[in-house]
């Protein structure tokens, strides 16, 4: 079975400095026929003001990704991590036992547009960790790239639970397919362009929800940016 959720159907808040699209319930969104897909809690696209950001604030027992569109996204956590991640770069932080962390767009002039994504872990209780790596477009041209994966496989970064997620870029005549395990679930996001996938025309902001379904493909992109999870069914 695959079901569309289109980008509109979204949640919506727009805060002035930010303006942000919400796939999952969060916050003040609650829809309970999307509160999760297995262990994908969150995909939260965000656009942030220039100048303006989320000051420090906590989380605990969650894999936090963050993927950047456009623009940079400045980082400072309480492990002593301080960073900015461009677009091509992964970031994760597992906040475990408790993390506080901040995020902020240091440009005087331009919009981060970027994508938080939250997996919820397969234990409580570990100890909190930071890491990204950087993917150059070369490595996710008309391919899916692994970027986050359960074990670092292929210079990915790692999280704490059986989850995977792929980036690919796609135009033209490129194509792409992932098999999908008996007993897993698979997740496509749109995040930037448009692409043909599994016969669905999607657009920015679309998804694509799989459950007993052996492949994922993906062709016929126009200047299209997709995100493919691979994921364990849970309660």
């Amino acid at each position: 079975m695959i079901t569309l959720r289109p980008a509109h159907e979204r949640g919506h808040a727009n805060h002035g400095w930010l303006d942000s699209w919400h796939s999952f319930s969060f916050a003040n969104y609650f829809d309970d026929k999307h509160v999760h897909w297995g262990p994908l809690r969150v995909i939260n696209e965000d656009r942030v003001a220039a100048g303006r950001g989320f000051g420090e604030h906590g989380h605990r027992d969650m894999e936090i990704i963050s993927y950047v569109l456009e623009g940079a996204l400045g980082h400072k956590d309480s492990m002593g991590n301080s960073s900015s991640i461009v677009p091509g770069d992964v970031q994760r932080m597992s906040a475990g036992t408790g993390v506080q962390h901040s995020e902020f767009n240091y440009s005087e002039t331009g919009t981060t547009h970027f994508l938080q994504i939250w997996i919820i872990p397969d234990r409580q209780g570990v100890k909190p960790s930071y890491e990204e790596k950087s993917f150059p477009a070369t490595d996710k041209q008309g391919r899916l790239r692994l970027v986050v994966s359960p074990d670092g496989a292929d210079g990915s970064v790692s999280i704490h639970q059986d989850a995977r997620m792929y980036a690919g870029l796609f135009d033209g005549s490129e194509k792409a397919e992932l098999r999908l395990a008996d007993d897993r679930l698979g997740y496509v996001h749109i995040a930037r362009g448009e692409a043909t996938v599994n016969g669905h025309a999607l657009k920015a902001g679309d998804a694509l929800l799989y459950r007993d379904e052996p492949l994922v493909s993906i062709e016929r992109g126009i200047g299209a940016e997709v995100l493919v999870f691979d994921l364990p069914t849970m309660q």
